[in-house]
């Protein structure tokens, strides 16, 4: 009886662990050479989707992965690697609107208002790429995130038929990184129970003709 509980708690104890390393390894292999860090070695595509976060912290203070993303996608968009924005985040409540933050500031950064448009039902990393295909007709898109992030993307667009590269914004480091990459490795886990599921995006509606 004894070995018979002492099995099974190692087995209880493996099976996530193996889960959580196959996941990370499968996405990376799978992503390798499909993201870039310069505009110059990345090439050109007609939309670059931006995936939404947070601008603030829950302290208040300006959320670093949101700057460099913006920072990121006006640079892509200078570069003329990219001719068309699209911001894809969270719109749940009428206090949260992480399309419209990032609309706002993409335009004081440069970017004309009519080259942006918005995905208000980008919930999740999965509802983005869906819908960027479903919703907005795209065949390829350059996702703009940081790399750990633009990884599992890339990965998700290729398993749902759509081509993607990734445009990597500055990361973090420190505490505050660290927490973020470690819960990455459960979102890594979840992408394939999504997958296994045929998960769907929570809304669908209307297409849009991005041009």
């Amino acid at each position: 009886m004894k070995k018979f509980l002492f099995r099974s708690i190692i087995v209880l104890i493996a099976l996530p662990s193996l889960a959580l390393i196959l996941s990370n390894f499968i996405i990376n292999r799978s992503t390798k050479n499909r993201t870039f860090n310069t505009t110059l070695e990345i090439p050109k595509n007609k939309v670059g989707l931006v995936l939404g976060t947070s601008k603030r912290l829950v302290s208040g203070a300006p959320n670093p992965y949101y700057t460099n993303r913006i920072r990121a996608t006006i640079a892509l968009y200078n570069a003329k690697k990219i001719e068309f924005v699209l911001v894809s985040g969270d719109n749940g409540s009428i206090y949260y609107n992480e399309p419209n933050s990032f609309k706002k500031d993409l335009i004081k950064g440069g970017i004309p208002s009519e080259k942006i448009f918005l995905d208000y039902a980008g919930f999740r990393t999965l509802d983005s790429m869906v819908r960027a295909k479903v919703i907005f007709g795209l065949d390829s898109v350059t996702i703009i995130s940081q790399e750990f992030h633009n990884e599992r993307a890339i990965y998700i667009a290729q398993k749902k038929e759509l081509k993607a590269i990734g445009f990597n914004a500055k990361d973090i480091e420190g505490k505050n990184g660290f927490k973020v990459h470690f819960r990455e490795y459960f979102a890594r886990v979840k992408v394939f129970i999504d997958l296994l599921f045929n998960t769907q995006p929570k809304f669908f509606g209307d297409k849009i003709l991005i041009q």
